[in-house]
């Protein structure tokens, strides 16, 4: 419920708090008094699009601040909360705090329970607080999808709803799905063609991880056998002679150095830690040289043939990198993604067998959903049409009847396989005709209200707010109307901007917007009303002369008799 509103610098309004309370409060006024501005003021609360043109003249900014209370342990409180929570904040002791604020420049600010946050955040709390019906909606009452929305509250339906878009979505995701594969069978079949050839190329060839910088490796080495053959041969030549020319080699010279040093050891100990220093290296030269001797036994003699073999298996490595690379790691990775991508596409004739199966399944499922929601709706429709024809006999429409349609469309929707129509017939005998062509705007309001006041047995939001939804009604009428309002605002809180005196009779909360209005300055000003200054208002908009005894005289009556109806 919303406990008030505070209003600063927006159009006429210098600065106004409107205090709401539970109940049905109206808002009156002269025409141009401000009551567009108080509702302007709510909906920049309830994140509607900013407009710099509406700030004071002379004035920085505007600013607005709601005061909400909801009642704990709701659907409503759940929800808010939660969304609170996701958003960094939350209620407390069920308060919530909204405000909003528009620059001169065009730049706007909004802020929830004292946080910063984005306008879009308003309006989604704004769709769970609020109700908000003016000659808009009367517009909107006229489109299928707002018809089909009414219908489906009115039978609670959503379970049924969202059982049918849970098969729908999955049909038409397995639907979509079946016909890719059907239309690239042939695109398919091509590619399923060439990596069979490239796997078989692939397997001829089994190329391994790293061969390409072996065979390299190798390449490079047999290229230059002789010269590394002659290389080795030297130096094993000069660490350990073969020539029998008697210590010409390394090993020779050293042994001779050592067995000079070992003749003297005995007179000086420091000779013969190099003699055996010298020992320990001839240990290492005979390793050296036996390495050189196994590395000259390890040249291949055939090397000529190797080479060859070896540049023939490098060339047909270059080849499948330039096809499947350019590295060989990339050329393993493709024979690797190839089997797969082969495993599916071999089984598209299995996956299509699966997906019709699954659409078939998913069709049927779908079409016994939108069957049972069909039902529901067209149980719904003849009971809501009976509640409505009763309200708007009741709102001075007798004879005529609403009625609700429910026919079959010809494919299936989101929303079912339902064509939802609400007609109007405004005498017995009259054919049904479409709300937009049967209705006059002020029949409109009446039906609008009057499927309101069933709908509210339904509706989560707590507040209602209605925008000069009398427009068009006058006299009997109009006290049905209030009386609709008022039985309505026993369920949920109900704010009113209206011009009938019939309809803020049944208030439990009248607020007045007043202008004042000077050569220099024009300030707008909402002040609630006690008893006399009901009768005096009242009086006005009866007659135009709030002074006037008979005026006082019927007000008073009138005044007397809503309150009599709802004490």
């Amino acid at each position: 419920m919303i406990e008030e509103i505070y209003i600063r610098d927006l159009g006429v309004i210098q600065e106004a708090r409107l205090p709401f309370g539970p109940g049905l409060t109206v808002l009156t006024g002269e025409t141009g008094a401000g009551k567009t501005m108080v509702l302007s003021a709510l909906g920049l609360l309830l994140g509607e699009r900013s407009d710099s043109s509406t700030i004071r003249r002379g004035q920085d900014q505007a600013f607005v601040e709601g005061r909400w209370f909801l009642k704990t342990n709701t659907l409503v409180n759940d929800e808010i909360s939660q969304r609170l929570a996701e958003a960094g904040s939350e209620l407390i002791d069920g308060e919530l705090i909204m405000n909003r604020s528009v620059s001169s420049e065009g730049r706007g600010r909004a802020a929830v329970s004292g946080k910063a946050t984005p306008i879009n955040l308003l309006s989604e709390l704004g769709e769970k607080l609020v109700v908000v019906h003016g000659q808009s909606d009367q517009i909107r009452l006229k489109s299928s999808s707002a018809q089909r929305e009414a219908l489906d509250q009115f039978a609670g339906s959503s379970g049924a709803l969202a059982e049918y878009q849970l098969h729908f979505n999955a049909w038409k995701e397995s639907s979509a799905k079946l016909s890719e594969i059907q239309q690239n069978l042939d695109a398919r079949a091509t590619e399923a063609a060439s990596l069979r050839e490239s796997a078989e190329e692939l397997e001829k060839a089994d190329p391994k991880l790293g061969e390409d910088v072996e065979l390299t490796e190798k390449a490079n080495r047999l290229s230059h056998i002789e010269e590394l053959r002659i290389a080795a041969s030297a130096a094993h030549e000069a660490i350990s002679s073969e020539s029998f020319e008697g210590g010409a080699d390394a090993i020779g010279l050293l042994g001779a150095a050592r067995r000079s040093l070992e003749n003297v050891a005995a007179h000086d100990p420091e000779l013969e830690k190099i003699a055996v220093s010298m020992k320990q290296l001839g240990y290492q030269l005979n390793d050296i040289a036996a390495e050189v001797s196994g590395y000259l036994d390890g040249l291949d003699g055939d090397s000529a043939r190797v080479l060859e073999q070896i540049q023939e298996r490098r060339a047909v490595l270059n080849t499948l990198m330039r096809k499947y690379g350019p590295t060989l790691e990339e050329v393993i990775a493709f024979r690797e993604n190839a089997s797969d991508r082969l495993l599916e596409l071999d089984s598209s004739s299995d996956q299509i067998e699966t997906l019709e199966a699954q659409v078939d399944q998913e069709f049927k499922a779908m079409t016994l959903s939108a069957g049972e929601l069909s039902k529901i709706r067209a149980k719904a429709a003849a009971e809501l049409a009976e509640q409505v024809t009763a309200e708007l006999a009741a709102l001075a429409m007798p004879g005529s009847t609403l009625v609700v349609l429910v026919t079959e469309a010809n494919d299936f929707g989101p929303t079912g396989k339902d064509l939802i129509s609400i007609q109007l017939s405004s005498y017995p005998g009259a054919e049904p005709r479409p709300l937009g062509k049967g209705a006059s705007g002020g029949e409109l309001s009446r039906i609008m209200l009057a499927i309101e006041v069933v709908l509210a047995k339904t509706e989560q939001a707590p507040t209602f707010i209605f925008d000069e939804v009398d427009a068009g009604v006058g006299g009997a009428a109009a006290i049905e109307v209030g009386r609709r309002l008022a039985m309505l605002a026993k369920q949920a809180q109900v704010i009113v901007v209206t011009h009938l005196a019939q309809v803020a009779a049944y208030a439990n909360q009248h607020l007045r917007v007043l202008k004042t209005s000077s050569d220099e300055f024009t300030a707008t000003d909402v002040v609630s009303l006690n008893l006399e200054d009901r009768v005096n208002e009242l009086a006005r908009m009866l007659s135009g002369m709030p002074e006037s005894d008979s005026g006082r005289a019927h007000a008073a009556e009138l005044l007397e008799k809503a309150t009599k109806e709802f004490a």
